[in-house]
């Protein structure tokens, strides 16, 4: 299985835990069921990403 990176960076790992747990929460929504893992990255520039497993 290869990682899903969701399109969008953050200047804040709160940002990004945030949207963490929404997809753990509501995947759904996205149109994923339920990712195996949901991880928060930290980019080359400094941001934070989250990718995850489906």
């Amino acid at each position: 299985m290869n990682w899903v990176y969701f399109a969008r960076l953050f200047r804040t790992k709160f940002q990004a835990g945030c949207l963490a747990k929404r997809l753990e929460q509501d995947g759904w929504i996205y149109g994923y069921h339920d990712p195996q893992l949901v991880e928060i990255y930290r980019s080359r520039k400094g941001k934070y990403g989250v990718r995850f497993l489906p």
